[in-house]
């Protein structure tokens, strides 16, 4: 290109220039100037294909260039405070779900500390036998906790038999129990299980009738056992069973 241009001025510098004249050599010479010229510039450029397969016919790409067109951004696209909200509520969720209490069996000293000796039971104070005591425990302060009464020779003979202990809310076969004292009896029915009568330990007001059936196959028999909800909710009275179900407070 730089030959053809320096060809051409030294063909202007020796010729007047009449820009009326279409037929004297100046014109011949600058339309010869203006084919050389343009001859060059051609032999020296290409259209690039990468412009020809994208539709880009209308400008001209030096031979070789690497001439692309320009990608698209692959940076994420900012969207917003939407994923902040959803890690506060994940956080939130596994918070919550870290301090649901664990409930476990009660250790003997729990049971000791918790349990009387003798229960209050409506106007009587009927003495405990201590090695029946059972319960459960959340860990931080909160019993369901049994044992059996020693009623013989008090007028609650024959109609209780254990007293509970109920510190956080549970439904016993569906009768719900709020935190407070209780005792039940039972009786066998015509359906092979218990008829669980449930009262109020101060006042014997009764509560409710809860069904105990039969627990399948010859595991442990136990006057009292109050198994934790993670194995199996169950209040186990000989070889029969009431399921129960602990309640948020």
């Amino acid at each position: 290109m730089s030959t053809v241009l320096a060809g051409l001025r030294n063909v202007l510098k020796g010729q007047d220039f009449n820009p009326d004249d279409h037929t004297g050599p100046t014109h011949r010479t600058l339309q010869g100037a203006k084919e050389l010229a343009l001859e060059g510039f051609v032999k020296g450029h290409d259209f690039s294909r990468a412009d020809r397969a994208n539709g880009n016919h209308g400008a001209l790409a030096p031979e070789g260039s690497t001439r692309r067109n320009p990608r698209p951004s692959t940076q994420p696209l900012s969207r917003g405070p939407l994923p902040a909200i959803a890690l506060a509520f994940l956080a939130a969720a596994l918070s919550a779900q870290v301090q649901k209490p664990v409930w476990r069996e009660a250790t003997d000293a729990e049971l000791s500390a918790l349990l009387p000796a003798r229960a209050p039971v409506e106007k009587e104070h009927i003495e405990t036998e201590s090695s029946t005591a059972s319960g459960i425990t959340d860990g931080k302060g909160h019993f369901i906790a049994g044992i059996v009464l020693i009623t013989a020779g008090y007028s609650a003979d024959g109609k209780y038999s254990h007293y509970l202990v109920v510190q956080s809310p549970v439904r016993v076969d569906g009768i719900r129990l709020t935190p407070g004292e209780y005792v039940f009896g039972y009786s066998r029915n015509q359906e092979d299980g218990l008829d669980v009568r449930l009262y109020e330990a101060l006042t014997g007001k009764p509560v409710g009738t809860a069904k105990a059936t039969r627990i399948p196959g010859t595991g442990m028999v136990k006057s009292l056992r109050i198994l934790p909800p993670g194995e199996k909710p169950l209040i186990q009275i000989g070889r029969f069973g009431i399921p129960y179900e602990l309640l948020d407070k």
